[in-house]
């Protein structure tokens, strides 16, 4: 009793959160794994393979700045509902679009990303309206662990199911998991902590308590001005751009990696390459926590978002460097797994940094860094497949992830602010 008697609406809110960023990449992840058996069942080479795996992307860069205004505006449930809803149709329409041509495929593909586009803004919003100051990084953290968590299921689950019933069945049982969170969802949350029927008076005063003064801005057309114009801004955007650079070539060409860069069997990849993303579902959680007790300890928002940010790019780009130049696998996962521990520090620094600055937009502002974040889904992806095609280096594919991340290190630390810019 005494634990139900502590529970909040919020945690409820911030686990469904999490359940629906696991199914957002157990969907974006199962074509990473599919397309092992569906490369050699249609022709096609790396080039071919790059382009299909980068055209997600495409849509889900269309819908992210429409996210995140919709979600400011109507609330992030109704969103992140429509979104998952949408993607789950689309995810379970790819393998008769792929039977149907690249082109349906390609469509299917950016269909299903403007579906998963609104994903972050949604929940960005709802986190702007529920979750206290001092709450947000370890909220977040554990939001964003559906990420690895999700990977991790869908490299160890889809091999299997490819085996058992074929790969196309990936694809069938991923996009009916959407329609289970959907049920939960509904009952279960709010837009924000007033309209929900059963948040309790002391949740509502203890979230209200915590929160950023915030004023009636008046008009969005001079916020969104402030916010292009803002250095803070920018170094979240540089810093988002650099951090999904590496992560989505990794997404995407990780099982690849493993079973041709490193020569383990088809059957055995998602074993070995779920291990960085176990490690990124730990790191996660802990690096949250660990930027929560900073801030509680009276260290500047500002420092303690630079300090996190200079733990996990600073780690994640020595790995890079050196990853594609092993030979033995395990030595290499290896590496992954540290550079994943150490990186999952940045989710204490540009991660949470939108909240920060823009307390009422944290929705528009999401938007609008994940937007050019996205950009490295389509490059960054469809470069590497051309990189293996014309020298079948793989160092090089993580050499040239490791100096973005470098990149966005330096931008992050010079511009950087954890103080309000603008509600």
């Amino acid at each position: 009793m005494a634990l139900f008697d502590q529970w909040r609406q919020r945690y409820s809110l911030v686990f469904l959160c999490f359940c629906a960023v696991f199914v957002c990449y157990i969907d974006r992840v199962n074509i990473s794994v599919a397309i092992i058996p569906m490369a050699e069942e249609f022709g096609w080479n790396e080039a071919v393979q790059g382009i299909i795996l980068s055209c997600f992307y495409i849509g889900y860069l269309v819908t992210q700045l429409l996210g995140g205004y919709l979600a400011d505006r109507f609330g992030g449930k109704v969103i992140l509902a429509i979104g998952v809803i949408w993607w789950s149709v689309f995810t379970i329409l790819t393998p008769p679009a792929a039977a149907l041509g690249i082109a349906m495929l390609i469509a299917a593909r950016v269909l299903m990303g403007m579906g998963e586009g609104v994903t972050f803004p949604s929940i960005y919003a709802l986190y702007s309206k529920w979750v206290p100051v001092a709450e947000r990084a370890r909220s977040m953290a554990f939001s964003n662990s559906g990420i690895p968590i999700g990977q991790v299921a869908a490299l160890l689950v889809a091999p299997m199911i490819a085996i058992a019933w074929g790969w196309e069945w990936i694809f069938y049982i991923f996009g009916a998991v959407g329609g289970l969170w959907y049920v939960a969802w509904y009952f279960v949350t709010s837009k924000d902590p007033h309209s929900h029927p059963r948040v309790s008076a002391e949740e509502v005063d203890e979230i209200s308590s915590d929160m950023p003064e915030t004023a009636d801005t008046g008009g969005d057309e001079t916020t969104v001005l402030q916010r292009i114009r803002s250095k803070p801004v920018w170094a979240i955007i540089v810093a988002h751009f650099c951090n999904n650079w590496s992560l989505y070539v990794l997404l995407s060409w990780l099982p690849t990696f493993v079973t041709q860069g490193l020569g383990v069997d088809f059957a055995n990849s998602g074993w070995v390459s779920m291990l960085p993303h176990i490690v990124s579902f730990v790191f996660l959680n802990v690096a949250g926590q660990v930027a929560d007790r900073m801030v509680k300890s009276g260290m500047t928002v500002t420092r303690v978002r630079k300090t996190c940010q200079a733990i996990g790019f600073g780690g994640l780009a020595a790995a890079l460097f050196v990853v594609g130049e092993v030979d033995s696998a395990w030595l290499a996962i290896t590496i992954m797994c540290a550079g994943n521990a150490v990186g999952a520090f940045v989710t204490g620094g540009f991660a949470i940094n939108h909240m920060d600055i823009a307390p009422n937009q944290a929705g528009k502002l999401m938007g609008i860094t994940n937007t050019f974040a996205t950009i490295p889904g389509i490059i960054g992806v469809t470069v590497s497949g051309f990189i293996l095609e014309a020298t079948g280096s793989w160092a090089l594919v993580f050499q040239v992830a490791g100096a973005v991340t470098v990149f966005g290190l330096v931008i992050y630390l010079l511009f950087a602010s954890g103080e309000k810019q603008f509600d």
